[in-house]
């Protein structure tokens, strides 16, 4: 089976591995594919660890695990992304994450700023 984050390799060798260490994620984009699957997953810890410090939800976590749950994550897709590699501090990526909810297709479409903090990505929040 494939990653949840839709890359054609298992979660194992794919999200799993950043789940337990973050540093794994190299580019913004891998590390906004594992926050996907932490949703797909309703794993709380993960979606605390990889938001930045500064934006971080902490008081809504239990919130977001109890919707993560309550949804069916259909799929995600990558539609751009702007530097986030590896040798920058920052970079966006837009995606669409379709999921069911109450019977419908609904879809998340964001264009998400994403920032180093202590030697790893994080998400910032929603991009200007």
């Amino acid at each position: 089976m494939n990653c949840y984050c839709g890359n054609k390799i298992p979660y194992s060798e794919c999200c799993e591995k950043i789940h337990h260490d973050i540093h794994q994620a190299i580019t913004a984009e891998q590390l906004m594919r594992s926050r996907y699957s932490a949703f797909v997953k309703a794993d709380g810890n993960y979606l605390m660890q990889s938001h930045h410090s500064s934006t971080r939800p902490i008081k809504e976590k239990k919130s977001i695990i109890k919707w993560a749950k309550s949804v069916q994550w259909i799929k995600l897709e990558v539609l751009e992304t702007s530097k986030g590699k590896s040798n920058n501090t920052e970079g966006t990526v837009t995606f669409n994450a379709y999921f069911y909810e109450k019977g419908n297709v609904e879809v998340i479409h964001e264009k998400s700023t994403f920032i180093k903090e202590n030697n790893h990505w994080t998400y910032l929040g929603l991009s200007k």
